[in-house]
């Protein structure tokens, strides 16, 4: 099986390039070959999920080691990466599929499919990517794409928040790029497995280097404080594409890489797990308290991710300073679950949640909640779906985030850090608040300032929007534990057995 992993980056640049040659003489193809190639590597993903165990590696080239030093790019899959492309994968395919409808409005309609595809394979890329520099790479091919998509509609606001997006993403990658060099400078490899293996460890150096990469990572990521780009970005760009931001992108250009890179290439340090749990922790209250104060219900649900992205790496800094302890590693792992099970849960409630807001400005062309009202007859399916997600991302049972937000909880608890464990109950009651009056202004107050003739949006948007609600629900199955095992276990392995990393790739 190590043969179809280059298939993750192959498949959407070709898809790409075919669209550009061949989109002009054949209409829609954009939509059909995207579809089909997201739909493959869902299904290609659950293949490895199902079916390969531990590491897989392939070498593009198949260039042999000179010596000790690996030559070739490596593309690796473990449990992390598997559970990163399923979201990419999954979550691209259902938001492709809402698109149908959506970018009808758009002239450069084909445009729009080709960027998307370049877009999940920067993202593809940089999650496979066994070497620091091709991360770097792929990383571009993601932000570059996203940006053009952030600004698609060439409204004045859309160019704005573009402009701010790619001003601090270019800030990010700068910082990125000179940690790179410095550590090429310092160790003579590319290669993450390798590095682990050659990084000197002078204290200053390492502190240094994984500040450059705290930084350019955690602007990709929004992490506050770093996450001043993202409530204007995700609120201007158009919804299906504030869906992969804020339920994907912020993911893999940003939380997967500081993960892989804080466990597996730099030994645990305790100064920098604090850090990291200080970060989460401020997102998490700080999002939560912003996001109050929104009228526009897209910059409401802006605010809100980095709110719940405080909440996986608060989690990950609560494993990490229990591992640097030398602590209970059941309860580092049990932290880990809490925190990769919440990542997988956001990006579907919180993509349901920026289609239900794209649904919403398609029919009425608004998007201040004070204008809105009386949409639940209006919209049924829409408004379904919307209280689905608004109660799942707020952590009410059955629904998947009341899982993972325990999980969470418990986990603080379990640790000893009390305090944690009261904030993220706080912030969830401070989430409840805001939802209530996401819910109350757009779909059950007196109608608002809207044409009364409005109607339900067109089948492929609502059918995306009933296959995440579904998912919100099934997503619970994951604390089976035969499941678990299955999903998330692994991912969570790689965290916990951080220092077999080299080994499992290299020899």
């Amino acid at each position: 099986m190590n043969a179809w992993i280059p298939l993750y980056v192959v498949i959407p640049l070709a898809s790409a390039f075919i669209m550009a040659i061949l989109g002009r003489l054949v209409k829609n193809m954009g939509k059909v070959i995207l579809l089909i190639e997201l739909l493959f590597l869902t299904c290609l993903t659950l293949v490895f999920i199902l079916n390969s165990k531990g590491t897989l590696s392939y070498n593009v080239g198949g260039f042999p080691d000179v010596g000790d030093i690996p030559i070739a790019i490596y593309m690796v899959m473990d449990g992390l990466t598997k559970l990163l492309l399923l979201i990419i994968s999954a979550v691209g395919f259902i938001t492709a599929l809402f698109s149908i409808s959506y970018t009808r409005e758009y002239t450069a309609e084909r445009k729009f499919y080709i960027l998307f595809s370049l877009m999940i394979a920067g993202m593809n890329g940089m999650v496979i990517s066994g070497d620091i520099f091709n991360i770097y790479v792929f990383l571009e091919i993601a932000a570059i794409s996203s940006y053009i998509l952030v600004a698609f509609g060439v409204e004045k606001h859309q160019l704005e928040a573009s402009f701010k997006y790619q001003v601090l993403g270019c800030l990010a990658s700068l910082l990125i790029l000179l940690a790179i060099g410095f550590i090429y400078w310092g160790t003579g490899t590319l290669n993450i497995a390798d590095i682990s293996r050659q990084l000197p460890y002078s204290a200053n150096f390492i502190k240094f280097v994984s500040l450059l990469f705290l930084v350019g990572f955690g602007l990709k990521a929004a992490i506050f404080p770093f996450h001043s780009w993202l409530p204007d970005a995700h609120s201007s760009a158009p919804s299906p594409i504030s869906a992969m931001l804020s339920g994907v992108l912020i993911k893999a250009i940003g939380l997967y890489v500081i993960f892989r890179l804080f466990f597996n290439m730099f030994a645990l340090n305790a100064d920098i797990a604090m850090t990291i749990l200080v970060l989460g922790t401020l997102s998490m209250i700080i999002g939560g308290l912003m996001a109050i104060g929104q009228w526009d219900m897209k910059r409401l649900l802006a605010y809100s991710s980095i709110s719940q992205m405080g909440y996986v790496v608060m989690a990950v800094g609560i494993g990490m300073t229990i591992m640097v302890k030398d602590g209970s590693k059941t309860i580092a792992a049990f932290a880990f679950l809490g925190a990769l099970l919440h990542l997988l849960n956001h990006s579907v409630f919180k993509s349901l949640l920026f289609l239900n807001a794209g649904a919403v400005e398609y029919s009425t062309g608004i998007r201040d909640m004070r204008k809105l009202g009386g949409l639940a007859e209006k919209m049924p399916i829409t408004s379904k779906t919307s209280l689905i997600a608004s109660l799942s991302i707020s952590g009410i049972p059955p629904f998947n985030g009341f899982f993972s937000k325990l999980i969470i909880i418990l986990a603080a608890v379990r640790a000893h850090y009390y305090w944690l464990a009261f904030l993220a109950v706080a912030v969830s009651v401070v989430t409840i608040s805001y939802f209530m009056k996401f819910q109350k202004y757009i779909f059950y107050n007196k109608p608002g300032e809207y044409d009364n003739q409005i109607k339900e949006v067109p089948a492929p948007m609502s059918i995306a929007m009933v296959i995440l609600a579904l998912l919100c629900l099934m997503l619970s199955l994951m604390v089976i534990p035969s499941i678990r095992d299955q999903f998330i276990f692994p991912a969570v392995n790689v965290l916990i057995k951080n220092l077999q990393y080299s080994t499992a790739v290299l020899g």
